[in-house]
């Protein structure tokens, strides 16, 4: 059993340019991942909450934080969540609640654990991205709009 709440050795380090980017480019695979899916795009990263604390957690290190409606990272200290502005999550009433527990429970384990491959692939590719300085954001191929929520 992995424990997402503990501390994880950053592979890049965390800045408020980086999140945009990252925010931006996870964007981009939930709307790869809906296209998949044969989903309408999203409009925002509602849902997304599992991808993107995994991400995050992977790329900048720091511990994953949440309970049974939502998860988000704590990075240096800080909450750091990508899908703050999302519907979703604005309609929390507390949305940073951290209930500990929630991690231990078998079906939150594997539902990570099935989230994971991809989001690996996700982190290499971002991480790619970076490192050749290629722009994160480009129209949907799907939905001809931003990715850049």
């Amino acid at each position: 059993m992995t424990d997402w709440t503990i501390n994880r050795k950053a592979q890049l380090a965390y800045s408020r340019e980086r999140f945009g980017q990252a925010k931006s480019f996870v964007f981009r695979k939930w709307c790869e991942l809906a296209e998949e899916r044969h989903a309408f795009p999203p409009a925002d990263l509602s849902g997304s909450c599992k991808y993107g604390s995994l991400f995050m957690n992977q790329v900048f290190g720091g511990s994953i934080r949440g309970h049974y409606e939502h998860q988000y990272n704590i990075i240096e200290g800080r909450i750091v969540d990508l899908s703050h502005d999302a519907i979703d999550v604005g309609r929390i009433t507390h949305p940073y609640l951290h209930e500990p527990e929630f991690f231990a429970i078998p079906e939150s384990q594997a539902s990570l654990d099935n989230c994971l491959p991809r989001v690996t692939c996700w982190v290499v590719q971002f991480l790619a991205e970076i490192e050749d300085g290629q722009k994160l954001s480009h129209p949907c191929p799907w939905c001809d709009t931003a990715c850049n929520p």
